[in-house]
């Protein structure tokens, strides 16, 4: 049944209550004073967690010239991994596969071939034991493998999905590190933050992280960090959807109401220009720009990239990975500083979408280096209105779509012998029996 026209009007009417309450004129001068007086160096419990790498600067620049520009890398790889989701079985298992490629552009189409595949599979049976060792498919040309979950009495479908996607991940980079000859982008952050992230949501997965297997995850991506230092190439990650809440929750902790719900609405703010407002500095350019564009009747302007310059993070997820932590007691071969987290943030007016792109300080300390990764992406996001083409291509080899994780349970309860446990919800949104 759908909703009667009086009941969607009655409904809209509701947005003018809403609205009268909130002058977000307002926003636009916090949002420059979070700018000026606490991005250039924000602090919480002692540590500074967001401070800039060097300029401290809001910059534009020409979509058109931009995506018209020499790029400083010419060959680019991408890597991402994709899962069928956690599936709960009624014999008491959760399982969910992750499967990882990596893309180059131009295309490389040996290395398309190639993937890694992790089945992590959580049993309320403390006598079971699922662990496999390393095996090759298709000539070499496919590594698989089985890990038994640590047992958790909660959380286990997260557990499992994190713990296949980063070890098919991570194991992935790794073992095609090589291959790479002049920038690796991930696809998502540089690190694996959905497992650093248990802490703060529950005492017994803060201590699971701990455990052999969720570090000897982590630890690949801190080999990988150290592999590309060595071999000079460098490291990043583009994040398609930002969910940060360093900054308003540093903020928040000062007493600093924040109207924005997370990170990623603010740098919105700052970056967005609409008519009447064009301060933000070209590219390139060193004087600082003024506070982000504002609201009401003026159209939002959209023949400029705007972004920011680069930051240090050290709050929530990516404090695991501060020079002054513990990175979860797994050993750093480097200057622990090197590991890092930076980040600058990137806005596209055209699809009103803001994007992050991360890289170790190990990177990002030279200022060279600094300068082509960011030419390199903006550069990108100009020409494909999105993630650079390495990244997407990774992205389509990786995916998994609804009618193969649909064929993947199916094989699951044959060989299971049991049933994926079905809800309400499946039943009542018409979801197809896989």
């Amino acid at each position: 049944m759908t909703l009667d026209p009086i009941h969607v009007e009655n409904i809209a009417r509701l947005a003018y209550g809403i609205a009268g309450d909130v002058d977000t004129t307002d926003h636009e001068d916090l949002a420059g004073r979070v700018w000026d007086d606490w991005l250039t160096g924000l602090r919480r419990d002692g540590r500074v967690v967001i401070e800039p790498v060097a300029d401290h600067e809001r910059r534009r620049v020409s979509i058109d010239d931009v995506a018209l520009a020499e790029r400083p890398f010419g060959t680019v790889h991408g890597l991402d991994s994709g899962t069928i989701n956690p599936t709960t079985f009624k014999n008491g298992l959760v399982v969910d596969v992750a499967h990882a490629a990596m893309a180059a552009e131009p295309t490389d189409l040996d290395l398309h071939r190639d993937r890694t595949i992790v089945a992590t599979v959580h049993a309320g049976d403390s006598t079971a034991d699922f662990d496999g060792e390393w095996t090759e498919r298709d000539a070499g040309h496919t590594r698989q493998r089985v890990l038994h979950a640590p047992r958790v009495n909660r959380y286990a479908e997260g557990v499992v999905h994190a713990l296949a996607l980063y070890l098919a991940e991570g194991t992935h980079a790794l073992d095609h590190a090589d291959e790479v000859g002049e920038l690796l982008i991930l696809d998502g952050p540089i690190y694996p933050k959905e497992l650093f992230t248990w802490g703060d949501r529950d005492p017994e997965l803060g201590e699971l992280a701990r455990e052999a297997k969720p570090r000897a995850v982590v630890e690949k991506y801190v080999r990988l960090v150290e592999r590309f230092v060595e071999r000079d190439v460098p490291l990043a990650g583009f994040v398609k959807n930002p969910s940060s809440r360093t900054v308003v929750r540093a903020l928040a902790r000062k007493g600093f109401e924040s109207p924005w719900p997370d990170d990623t609405a603010l740098f919105t703010r700052l970056l967005e220009l609409r008519e009447e407002d064009g301060s933000a500095g070209r590219a390139g350019s060193t004087g600082r720009s003024g506070s982000g564009g504002g609201r009401g009747a003026r159209s939002r302007l959209d023949d400029d990239l705007t972004f920011t310059t680069w930051f240090h993070s050290r709050g929530g997820a990516d404090g695991t990975m501060a020079a002054d932590a513990d990175a979860l007691g797994i050993d750093r071969g480097l200057d622990p500083e090197l590991y890092e987290p930076t980040f600058m943030v990137l806005y596209d007016p055209r699809t009103d979408v803001t994007y992050k792109l991360e890289a170790p300080y190990a990177f990002t300390r030279d200022e060279e280096t600094r300068d082509r990764l960011t030419r390199q992406v903006l550069a990108e996001v100009a020409t494909t209105r999105g993630p650079p083409a390495a990244v997407g291509k990774a992205d389509a080899l990786a995916r998994i779509d609804a009618t193969e994780k649909s064929a993947l349970r199916r094989k699951f309860e044959e060989r299971f012998d049991s049933d994926q446990q079905a809800t309400y919800d499946d039943h009542r949104w018409g979801k197809d029996r896989y």
